[in-house]
């Protein structure tokens, strides 16, 4: 059974750091494109980043472009987002998703087509 975990959320400061990891479980996560969406109250779910089943390619949405981070750790199966410099807009549900192939392609951050999701974790920056 293919199961998507997300972990790292958590509340911190604008200008903090977070970590998220997706971790994965009933199939190899390298094997497919990955992304990071977020949905905040209110808006509809949007790509964050997505890095393909190789790791070379990657892509940024421009709002978080310069502070966010998506990197493989295929020893663990896992996509983690490393975020900097957050800002109050990061504030949302964060969600991993498993895409149907190997590279991301050009609409990435439309959230219709990937294969599967995980839960979500909340990110919450605030003073």
């Amino acid at each position: 059974q293919v199961h998507l975990v997300e972990s790292g959320g958590g509340l911190v400061q604008p200008g903090g750091s977070l970590r998220l990891s997706c971790a994965a479980s009933g199939f190899t996560l390298a094997a497919y494109a990955t992304g990071w969406f977020r949905q905040a109250p209110g808006k509809e779910r949007e790509g964050v980043s997505c890095i393909s089943s190789s790791g070379l390619s990657t892509y940024y949405a421009d709002s978080v472009k310069g502070r966010f981070t998506i990197s493989r750790d295929n020893a663990k199966n896992t996509v983690n987002l490393r975020m900097n410099s957050l800002k109050r807009e990061d504030t949302a549900v964060y969600y991993c998703a498993q895409f149907s192939r190997a590279n991301c392609g050009g609409t990435w951050y439309e959230p219709s087509n990937q294969r599967s999701w995980g839960q979500g974790t909340q990110v919450t920056i605030s003073s």
